[in-house]
């Protein structure tokens, strides 16, 4: 009879070691999440965006594959709209010297600092499709250059309020990249004339 027991007893352990993996599931995952999250590069703690909004220079930009057509001259106009959104026109010369616009629009995904936001360029029936992170790694006390970047690093721009920005101020932006997760060395230097 102790034979029995202790066979039913072996066989009820796994099943206990089933139900408790089943409870400690969510929490294991949970715990991955909290851990993933805190790999995402740091935003500002807060930004006021109708000092954010205007007209911005590119001064780097990691290469990327939709600003390939790209020579120089890129700009970036943003607007409050109504809605609470904002408004993007993205500007550059092509190539062959013809002005290239893009249109969108950014929306704040945290609303407790403005420093994370979404922005979408396509648009159908009025849907706006295929959000892409915006967020403010860095941003000067004058609001005269900003470092911005997305969650998996893949992107990255350095942006000013005039077409040229100091070496010391450019020097500063690398830094924050680098110590961000990103290859300042990888950074392109967009040329102003304007």
């Amino acid at each position: 009879m102790s034979t029995v027991r202790e066979f039913s007893t072996l066989e009820s352990c796994p099943r206990l070691l089933r139900i408790l993996l089943l409870c400690l599931l969510p929490l294991l995952l949970a715990e991955i999440v909290v851990a993933d999250e805190r790999q995402y590069p740091e935003t500002v703690p807060r930004v006021d965006l109708d000092r954010y909004v205007g007209t911005w220079y590119e001064i780097a930009r990691l290469p990327n594959s939709f600003q390939r057509q790209c020579s120089g001259n890129v700009t970036a106009d943003y607007r409050r709209l109504d809605d609470g959104n904002i408004g993007v026109v993205n500007r550059c010369i092509d190539k062959n010297g013809a002005l290239d616009e893009a249109h969108g629009v950014a929306r704040v995904v945290d609303k407790s600092t403005n420093a994370k936001l979404e922005v979408s360029f396509v648009s159908i029936f009025g849907w706006r499709l295929f959000w892409g992170d915006y967020w403010i790694l860095y941003l000067d006390d004058d609001y005269t250059h900003v470092v911005v970047g997305t969650r998996n690093r893949r992107y990255a721009w350095i942006l000013a309020r005039a077409p040229t920005l100091s070496a010391p101020a450019r020097d500063r932006c690398r830094r924050i990249l680098q110590r961000a997760g990103y290859d300042p060395d990888e950074l392109i230097d967009t040329r102003q004339t304007q």
